[in-house]
């Protein structure tokens, strides 16, 4: 004959310790969650002591709830497995997780107005207590979803459409100013320019920051810009022609790491010597992030993009509003190359 089963014994709730504390479920709520102002030492002892004697396990949902938050950020990415955006997300989730606040991630084409309609209502149907909108550059503006919520909401790595909206992203001007301040500070007067397609915003950023420096310097670009794609093999192609056309240059600032490491391929193979015939400088820190085997090629600059997470989330936690751009200053990261 089986036993009989025990009654199922019932948890103990935030209301039995406010009963047995003799004290309002909010009151209770705001001192087991730490929240203890314009409460008396008095009440605090007593809602601390019932809770131990009941041996009351707090639910942290239920209590954030109880004081009006959910202690949950929503995500909002596109394209979160990309190779950038990656970076973005990691530096959101560790902020969010180091002031104990969760992450909901939700990913979505951000950039097409109906895909990401359904995202927007789960959001809103988990009362999170604040946005982040990650996108993947700001080669095109996302449309501005701020409207939609009455929690703060911030973009990172994601352009709006809205002069408005608080947006992080990477200062690209800057990137190519580093860049040709590091060549010049190593002595190189020649300096050439690879990159990628002439109408992208980065490229476009990254070159004029370039010329600001030669500028500043009272230098001028060693050849014409030579525009093509973000790959080791227009790198490869370009420097053939760099080499081919005769100019003399000791530096290319190329556009990015892939296009760096296809012009060092080319001038160790025609036996130029890097750095010192020719030095090279990239950015993204393509071989710290990515690769990250301990093996260093090239000297780049890198973006900070796990910076800009953690900087969006802290913005978005801390509800104070900054309107506008927020642009985040790049690192050098000096290697071999140069």
């Amino acid at each position: 004959m089986a036993a009989p089963r025990r009654p199922r014994q019932r948890g103990v709730k935030l209301s039995d310790v406010a009963a047995v504390a003799g004290v309002s479920l909010s009151t209770a709520s705001k001192v087991l969650s730490g929240t203890t102002e314009r409460i008396s030492e008095e009440t605090r002892i007593r809602v601390r002591e019932a809770a131990a004697r009941l041996d009351f396990r707090p639910n942290a949902l239920a209590q954030s709830f109880a004081l009006g938050r959910s202690d949950t950020i929503g995500v909002l990415t596109y394209r979160a497995a990309s190779t950038f955006t990656g970076p973005v997300l990691v530096g959101v989730v560790l902020e969010l997780g180091a002031n104990r606040q969760a992450a909901l991630v939700y990913d979505e084409d951000i950039l097409g107005r109906r895909q990401i309609t359904e995202s927007i209502r789960r959001l809103q149907a988990r009362q999170i207590d604040g946005l982040i909108v990650v996108g993947d550059g700001h080669e095109h503006l996302s449309p501005s979803i701020t409207h939609e919520f009455q929690v703060p909401v911030t973009y990172a790595f994601a352009a709006s459409e809205s002069p408005e909206d608080v947006v992080f992203l990477p200062d690209n001007f800057e990137a190519g100013r580093i860049a040709t301040r590091h060549l010049i500070e190593r002595g190189r007067t020649r300096i050439a320019h690879i990159t990628a397609d002439s109408t992208a915003i980065s490229v476009q950023l990254r070159e004029k920051g370039m010329l600001a420096e030669l500028a500043a310097a009272g230098l001028q670009q060693a050849a014409p810009t030579r525009y093509g794609a973000w790959s080791q093999a227009w790198g490869a192609e370009a420097t053939e022609g760099l080499l081919a056309s005769g100019v003399p240059v000791d530096a290319i600032f190329c556009g990015n790491d892939h296009m760096a490491l296809g012009a060092l391929d080319v001038l160790r193979r025609r036996g130029v010597r890097v750095p010192e015939d020719i030095a090279i400088v990239g950015v993204d820190n393509w071989e710290g992030i990515v690769i990250d085997q301990g093996i260093r090629r090239l000297t780049t600059v890198d973006m900070e993009l796990q910076k800009l997470g953690r900087l969006a989330a802290r913005d978005v936690m801390s509800g104070e509003r900054s309107v506008g751009e927020q642009r985040v200053a790049p690192t050098l990261i000096v290697g071999p190359s140069s």
